[in-house]
């Protein structure tokens, strides 16, 4: 059996990770997801999203940290709870949102939804909808890179829900055995569809999981965005080294439901509130921007654009027209 991964290494000091020009850049992205799923949920609730959403809200610093580690050909996998990781990846909010509304201006020209949107310019290989069928897609990008013979680096996201899924072992053994790059990012928000991860998986620490194939390994809070990117610097520049894959155990929390028809019944308000109140991954960022200089003043002033950037996004897909019955048959079938 191979040896447990060197558990004593440790990222450098998330304070020392970014400066403080890094540090906004990365506050204004997750405060644009934040403000992006709040007018997703106000949509939802007057219907003009159907179908299924899962928010991000509360996971923001997760996707904002690692995407601060990636470069220009790097991609991007994860499952259904994607609107984040599209914005992180630059992907334009108008174009998101109106895929949300189904209309003719978003990614998957209004037929993809929620679930199911891709930017192959901005290196975006989609949100997907079976739980950890992403994994193996991920490996895939991951197999094409090494086949190549480039130093891209796939970044893979799955939740705690999908990590014991059998696929996702099976990914782990081949991109291990062939040492792929491919960073494998579990976003444990602590709940499943409605199960806690206690009562679900019979590890404690998720971030073990790649043990048994020899994989280096790391548990994040992934609440500092801070501590994500000194943790994925690590990672990805381990990837690029031609050294295998690398697995983030990322620590975060969701503080909606799992979709937006659940009412989260399956945990105390008390406990939400506490999350929120002494782990939200943007007060913290924004008490580091108060500590190298910025003032409230300019911080609200950021809030306020991209309040209005969000309501720009909103507007544009309650007025992009529906799609032409004839896109049903589009996009449906390659021709070799």
């Amino acid at each position: 059996m191979a040896a447990a991964p060197d558990k004593s290494r440790r990222p450098r000091k998330p304070a020392d990770s970014m400066d403080r020009d890094e540090l906004l850049k990365a506050y204004s992205t997750m405060l644009l997801i934040r403000r992006f799923e709040e007018k997703a949920g106000q949509l939802y609730g007057m219907g003009l999203i159907a179908g299924f959403c899962h928010l991000y809200i509360g996971q923001e610093a997760v996707v904002v940290g690692m995407q601060h580690c990636t470069g220009d050909g790097d991609e991007v996998i994860t499952s259904y709870r994607d609107h984040g990781h599209m914005l992180a990846a630059g992907m334009d909010p108008k174009g998101v949102m109106a895929e949300l509304t189904g209309r003719s201006g978003g990614y998957s020209k209004g037929k993809g939804g929620s679930m199911h949107m891709f930017s192959k310019e901005k290196g975006f290989f989609g949100g997907h909808g079976i739980v950890g069928a992403q994994v193996s897609l991920g490996t895939g990008l991951g197999f094409s890179n090494w086949y190549r013979g480039n130093d891209r680096v796939s970044l893979t996201y799955f939740g705690e829900g999908a990590a014991n899924q059998g696929q996702v072992y099976e990914s782990f053994n081949l991109s291990n055995l062939m040492k792929l790059p491919v960073v494998y990012i579990i976003e444990n928000n602590r709940y499943a569809m409605g199960t806690s991860v206690e009562r679900a998986s019979a590890s404690r620490d998720l971030s073990l999981n790649g043990v048994p194939w020899g994989m280096p390994s790391m548990a994040v809070d992934g609440m500092d965005v801070l501590a994500v990117k000194a943790a994925g610097e690590e990672a990805v520049a381990h990837c690029r080294a031609g050294k295998g894959p690398f697995l983030l155990e990322m620590k975060t929390y969701r503080y909606r439901g799992h979709s937006m028809s659940d009412p989260a019944k399956y945990r105390t308000r008390e406990e939400v509130q506490k999350m929120r109140a002494e782990h939200d991954s943007l007060d913290h960022a924004k008490a580091r921007l108060i500590e190298l200089g910025m003032d409230e003043a300019a911080l609200k002033k950021i809030d306020d654009g991209v309040k209005a950037r969000v309501q720009e996004a909103a507007d544009f897909a309650q007025s992009s027209p529906e799609p032409e019955p004839g896109e049903l048959y589009t996009d449906v079938l390659v021709e070799g």
